[in-house]
């Protein structure tokens, strides 16, 4: 691997994310700020991450001392249109897998990565496909592994994934959070 060089600050508190970083071999810090996760209706659903993850960066923006890269990152479920964010509570978790079973979705996920000289926004894509879920199924799930903090309230890498995911054309790791293949490319040229 050709070691980035310069500093990153991941601007994410998604543990997800973190992990894939380190497993990639990536040496970064982390800095977290509340961000305002709302967007414009009218948006196209495939660039609301794009614009998150943007957001996410220039709030993160005054960290840049000298050489430092901000990578920040956001995560949209898609289905017919409509996007599926993180879940409030477990009747709205179960309402979004019940809506995913048997169907194909997409999931982007928005990088931004800004320096004091650049700023490159992009996104990763991946179509997925569920097998069925029972409602018996999906209240073990979400009563197991407590998908709240995930967008369309599944992770590919819990139960659903092992177990439900039949197809995917597109990276796992970006629908766990981050397209390392798309970041570790846009980084080369930082």
């Amino acid at each position: 691997m050709s070691k980035i060089q310069r500093p990153i600050i991941l601007a994410s508190k998604s543990p997800r994310r973190s992990q894939l970083l380190r497993e990639a071999g990536f040496d970064f810090t982390v800095q977290t700020f509340d961000v305002d996760e709302s967007f414009p209706a009218e948006m196209p659903p495939e660039e609301v991450a794009p614009w998150l993850a943007q957001r996410k960066a220039v709030a993160a923006a005054h960290l840049i001392q000298a050489e430092e890269i901000i990578l920040a990152a956001d995560s949209v479920v898609i289905l017919d249109g409509k996007i599926y964010n993180k879940p409030a509570d477990y009747q709205e978790a179960f309402n979004m897998i019940r809506a995913l079973s048997g169907r194909q979705h997409t999931v982007v996920t928005g990088v931004c990565l800004l320096s004091k000289e650049k700023e490159k926004v992009f996104a990763g894509l991946t179509q997925v496909w569920f097998s069925e879920l029972s409602d018996d199924e999906i209240d073990y799930y979400i009563r197991t592994c407590e998908p709240f903090d995930k967008a369309g309230s599944y992770g590919a890498q819990d139960w659903i994934g092992h177990c439900k995911i039949t197809r995917m054309e597109g990276t796992f790791q970006n629908v766990m959070g981050l397209p390392v293949d798309l970041v570790y490319a846009a980084l080369k040229d930082f």
